[in-house]
């Protein structure tokens, strides 16, 4: 069962309305980026993120793991119990990371199943510290590892409380989830962000793109899900509209020709983790004729990015 995600709000909005534009309203449909679970605290926003192309990245096999079984807890949960289940490996997840897991949730007291990520086949990021999830997971994945595999033991005042969510999660219940940790990605520092500046042109008829930095990662492949840092610019004026270097966390984009703005697909192509790019896309390849009203950017008019990408899964 998935609940709706709270609105983005600014100034995030503005590069949110990017990728969400560059992602297509497939990733809506089948409840990814723009849908949410059991676990996210509807009080709250979600946040985007960023990085530089020295930041580290940690990338693991993009397959989606078999959906574990969650051993319902013995007694009356009553307080937060984390049990590794497999350990992973690198440095333990802190505050102002985003750790991205696959996950199954369950009632404490019968197992009932009300939420899982496997059948759908896309991860969850969660930024620690941002608030966006239940307390129990904000306490519960500090200190997991990329590619370890945790159960979560959640008493219900770190849940819900009181409130019931859907038809299976009742008042007072405590909640049982085992986490598949895919990736954990470092917060970056908004003061890193790269310094650049657009002149003001007319439109072009091509892609241009400049390599900034030669990343010396993972090489990105069409199907996977990047985690990027991203400035977009006006053509005609240089003016900057978004970027996602205010908030110092990453923000997930598929990277898919289907429902995606086909300058990013090919403008990004062949980049390596680490790698920052500057691009000029033809208003064709971007936005077209009508424009992108949230990101300020007209009609026929070209759109500019610098992207730094920080990790792929």
């Amino acid at each position: 069962m998935r609940f709706p995600r709270p609105a983005r709000l600014a100034p995030l909005a503005l590069a949110a309305a990017l990728l969400v534009t560059a992602c297509g309203d497939a990733a809506e449909e089948e409840g990814s980026s723009s849908a949410t679970t059991a676990v996210t605290d509807s009080t709250t926003s979600g946040t985007a993120a960023d990085g530089t192309a020295e930041a580290p990245a940690t990338t693991v096999d993009s397959n989606v793991p078999p959906k574990p079984t969650v051993e319902i807890p013995t007694g009356e949960v009553t307080e937060l119990v984390v049990t590794a289940l497999v350990e992973g490996e690198g440095e333990g997840a802190k505050e102002g990371d985003t750790v991205v897991v696959h996950y199954v949730g369950v009632r404490s007291e019968d197992g009932t199943e009300f939420d899982n990520s496997y059948d759908r086949g896309e991860p969850l990021p969660v930024a620690l510290g941002s608030q966006s999830v239940i307390p129990g997971w904000e306490q519960g994945l500090l200190g997991v590892k990329a590619g370890g595999q945790y159960q979560l033991d959640i008493p219900a005042e770190l849940a819900y409380g009181d409130n019931p969510q859907g038809d299976i999660i009742q008042a007072g219940d405590a909640l049982s989830f085992v986490v598949d940790v895919m990736a954990i990605i470092p917060a970056t520092d908004p003061a890193d962000a790269p310094d650049v500046t657009v002149e003001g042109a007319a439109n072009r008829d091509e892609l241009l793109t400049e390599d900034l930095v030669v990343g010396d990662g993972k090489e990105l492949e069409l199907g996977q899900t990047a985690y990027l840092h991203l400035i977009a610019f006006r053509g005609d004026t240089g003016e900057q509209v978004a970027s996602s270097w205010e908030t110092g966390q990453p923000q997930p984009i598929q990277f898919a020709e289907q429902g995606s703005l086909p300058g990013i697909i090919e403008g990004m192509a062949g980049m390596k983790v680490g790698g920052s790019r500057k691009m000029i896309i033809p208003f064709v390849d971007a936005f077209g004729s009508t424009g992108n009203p949230d990101l300020g950017i007209p009609a026929d008019t070209d759109l500019v990015l610098v992207i730094d990408l920080i990790a792929i899964l």
